[in-house]
C-alpha cells in the first residue's frame, strides 16, 4: 500500500496529488478582499484610531480625512490615466488639461452665470469630454513620440491660457475660489470633511468600475491588441484610430469628473492642475503602482500622494534638522525622498507594486517546492 497521502488512482495504481481544498478555500476568501477594504474605507470617518507617522491625527479627524480624500482622488485619477498608458499604449503628456477643464469650467459657470452647482457640474464635465474629443481627434492623427509631443503642446497652451487670465475668468496664478453659497451645504466647511471624503471614495469606486468594465469589453480587448501590435489590428480589418479615440475620450471624461471632485475638496480651481508636471506626476503614479494592472495605478496614486504630503512634514521636522549636514540637506528635500522611493521601487520591483504579491508568493513557493523535491529524492533513494 502506498504511504503517500491521497486517494489512489484506480486506473494506474498511482496515488493522486494531495487535496488542494484548503488552498482553494483561501483563494475564494482572497477574492473578497476589495469588499473588505471598501467597508473599512466607508467607516473610516467614524474611527478615532491614531496612526502615528502615517497621519497627523486620528483617522476620523478633519485633517486626516482631507489627506485620505486627496489620496483616493489621485488613486482614481491615475487609474483613469492608465486607460491610455497601460491599456492602449498611449503616452499622453496632456492629461492634466481635462482634469483642469472639469474644475475651471464648473467654477467659471457658477461664478459668471450664477447657475446651481449641479447644472454647472454637468456642463463642466461635458465641456471636459468635448475638449478631449476635439483635441484627441487631432492628437491621434500621429503616433508614438509625435502623439506625446502634440498632447504636451496642447497642455502647455492650456496652462499658458490659464496663467494669462483672459477676461478674468481663470484668476491667473492665484486661481479662483468657488462660490460657497452655490455649493451643496453638506460639502462646505470643515465639519463636513467626512462628506467630501465619501465623495472622493465614490469617485474612486466609480472609476474602478468603469475601467474594469471597459477593459473586459470587446473594445478593451482591441485596446490590448493595439498596445501589443497596432499593425496586426489593422490587418484584421479594424480601425485603431476609433478605438484609441474612445480610450482617449473615456480617460478624459474620468479626468474631468476628477477635476470636479478636486474643486470640492480644495474649494477652488488652481493653475497647478494645468501644468505638464501634473501629468508627469500621474505617469510616476502609474509606473510606481504597476502599469496595465487592475489595482496598481490606484495603489501608486495613493502612495505617491500620501508620500508627497507626509514627506514634506518629515523634511521639515526637528529629527531631520538635528542630522549632520551630509544627511540633513538631501533629506530636507521632499522631491529627493520621492525620487529615491521611485527609483527603489522601479529597480527592486520591475512592474510596480502590483507585482509584489506574486513575487512574494513565488519566493515562498520556491523553498516549499525544493523541500518536496528533496523529500521525493530521498524516498526514491530508499526504495532503490
Amino acid at each position: 500500500m502506498s504511504t503517500v497521502t491521497g486517494t489512489p488512482d484506480r486506473t494506474s495504481g498511482t496515488p493522486a496529488a494531495p487535496s488542494d481544498a484548503p488552498a482553494a478555500d483561501t483563494a475564494r476568501l482572497l477574492r473578497w478582499w476589495p469588499a473588505a477594504v471598501l467597508v473599512v474605507l466607508i467607516v473610516a470617518p467614524y474611527s478615532a484610531l491614531p496612526l502615528p507617522g502615517l497621519l497627523d491625527g486620528p483617522v476620523g479627524s478633519a485633517g486626516s480625512l482631507q489627506l485620505l480624500a486627496t489620496c483616493l482622488l489621485f488613486g482614481a485619477l491615475a487609474t483613469g490615466y492608465d486607460l491610455l498608458l497601460g491599456r492602449t499604449g498611449l503616452l499622453s503628456f496632456g492629461h492634466a488639461l481635462y482634469f483642469a477643464a472639469g474644475s475651471y469650467a464648473t467654477n467659471t459657470i457658477m461664478l459668471e452665470a450664477g447657475l446651481p452647482f449641479a447644472v454647472s457640474a454637468l456642463v463642466g464635465v461635458c465641456f471636459g469630454i468635448a475638449l478631449a474629443l476635439v483635441l484627441g481627434s487631432v492628437s491621434l492623427r500621429v503616433t508614438g513620440i509625435g502623439f506625446s509631443m502634440v498632447t504636451l503642446a496642447f497642455a502647455q497652451a492650456g496652462s499658458i491660457l490659464v496663467s494669462r487670465n483672459p477676461g478674468g475668468f481663470t484668476g491667473g496664478e492665484e486661481g479662483r475660489a468657488a462660490p460657497a453659497e452655490l455649493l451643496p451645504s453638506g460639502l462646505v466647511g470643515i465639519e463636513h470633511t467626512a462628506n467630501l471624503y465619501w465623495v472622493a471614495l465614490g469617485y474612486l469606486v466609480l472609476t474602478l468600475a468603469v475601467v474594469h468594465w471597459a477593459v473586459r469589453s470587446p473594445t478593451g480587448r482591441v485596446w490590448e491588441g493595439i498596445k501589443e501590435n497596432e499593425r496586426r489590428v489593422e490587418v484584421l480589418g479594424l480601425r485603431p484610430y476609433r478605438f484609441k479615440l474612445t480610450a482617449f475620450v473615456l480617460a478624459g471624461a474620468l479626468a474631468a469628473l476628477g477635476g470636479l471632485v478636486h474643486l470640492l475638496l480644495t474649494g477652488g480651481s488652481t493653475p497647478q492642475t494645468t501644468t505638464s508636471d501634473f501629468t508627469l506626476s500621474l505617469l510616476v503614479m502609474v509606473v510606481l503602482g504597476g502599469s496595465g494592472t487592475r489595482w496598481g495605478p490606484m495603489v501608486g496614486g495613493i502612495l505617491y500622494t500620501w508620500a508627497d504630503h507626509r514627506l514634506g512634514d518629515l523634511a521639515g521636522s526637528g529629527a531631520v534638522a538635528d542630522l549632520p549636514a551630509v544627511l540633513r540637506v538631501p533629506l530636507s528635500q521632499p522631491l529627493f525622498l520621492l525620487g529615491v522611493l521611485f527609483v527603489a521601487v522601479v529597480h527592486l520591483l520591475p512592474g510596480g507594486l502590483a507585482r509584489l504579491p506574486s513575487r512574494l508568493g513565488s519566493a515562498l513557493r520556491a523553498p516549499r517546492g525544493a523541500t518536496r523535491a528533496g523529500a521525493a529524492a530521498r524516498k526514491e533513494n530508499r526504495h532503490s
